[in-house]
């Protein structure tokens, strides 16, 4: 079964740095293209940030391109996601998100880490 966990976040002032990590079990890592969500309190899921199965491309949300870096590890089957030049507009839980690469495969996701950008 797909099972997905990030961690990593916390609070931070404005103009800090984090960096998230997302670890799964239960699949082929490599073969799953990933991707980080958030959700603020009161608002619907935002997505953040995507890396395809062999890091061969990412893409970003206009909220956080210019800030942010997706990356991942195969070999030790991580997902990373640094931020940089936190805002308070960044605070939500971030979760991450894994997709089979055939088409018409679902997302799954899992257990999200909360980032708190104090103002």
């Amino acid at each position: 079964d797909v099972q997905l966990q990030a961690s990593g976040g916390g609070l931070v002032q404005t103009g800090g740095s984090l960096r998230l990590s997302c670890t799964g079990s239960g699949f082929t890592f490599r073969d799953y293209d990933m991707s980080w969500l958030r959700q603020a309190p009161g608002k619907g899921p935002e997505w953040v940030a995507a890396i395809d199965r062999g890091a061969w491309s990412t893409h970003y949300a206009d909220s956080v391109k210019g800030r942010f870096t997706i990356s991942r590890d195969n070999a030790n089957e991580i997902m990373y996601l640094q931020m940089g030049s936190l805002k308070p507009e960044d605070t939500a839980t971030y979760y991450c998100s894994a997709t089979y690469y055939m088409p018409d495969s679902p997302n799954r996701w899992g257990q999200g880490t909360l980032v708190t950008v104090s103002s």
